[in-house]
């Protein structure tokens, strides 16, 4: 099993306005691999996971990570921004941070409130997303200790 992990954050603003767009963005992003000229992605799953889980579990830091809101309210977005380049960025409203050549499969999409967050996944699934789901394509599985009842560590978070 792949997974491609969306992170969002954990304050309550977070919870109201970054997971709602984080699960439309799982959701395209799952369109694309059914239907795109990706290599075999079938065992790929799509995961959306707080900030505190994916900073507390190193086996996810290898996974495919998009970061969904901003450094205010996503702590994976304020540790990454200084780290990763940004590729776009749109009147300081908005933002897209990923590396150019995507040596490192992962993305910081956020902006200065939600509604320019929305419009930064609008420019990311148009712009990014096909390059970013074909690197992710060619990555290896990744081994995920399993619980008790065989299922990977990683929990559902759907609420």
């Amino acid at each position: 099993m792949r997974l491609l992990l969306i992170v969002t954050g954990s304050t309550l603003r977070a919870e109201q306005m970054d997971r709602p767009l984080a699960y439309y963005l799982k959701q395209r992003i799952e369109q694309a691999l059914a239907s795109g000229p990706y290599d075999d992605v079938s065992d790929y799953h799509v995961q959306v996971v707080a900030d505190f889980r994916w900073i507390q579990d190193e086996g996810l830091h290898e996974m495919a990570t998009i970061s969904l809101g901003g450094p205010g309210v996503n702590e994976l977005a304020h540790r990454w921004l200084e780290e990763v380049p940004v590729s776009l960025a749109y009147n300081e409203r908005y933002f897209i941070q990923m590396d150019p050549d995507l040596n490192e499969p992962r993305v910081s999409i956020w902006g200065m409130d939600n509604p320019t967050t929305q419009i930064a996944v609008s420019v990311f699934l148009d712009r990014f997303l096909p390059r970013f789901l074909e690197r992710c394509a060619s990555l290896p599985p990744s081994v995920l200790d399993s619980d008790d009842e065989g299922e990977p560590e990683i929990e559902a978070d759907d609420d």
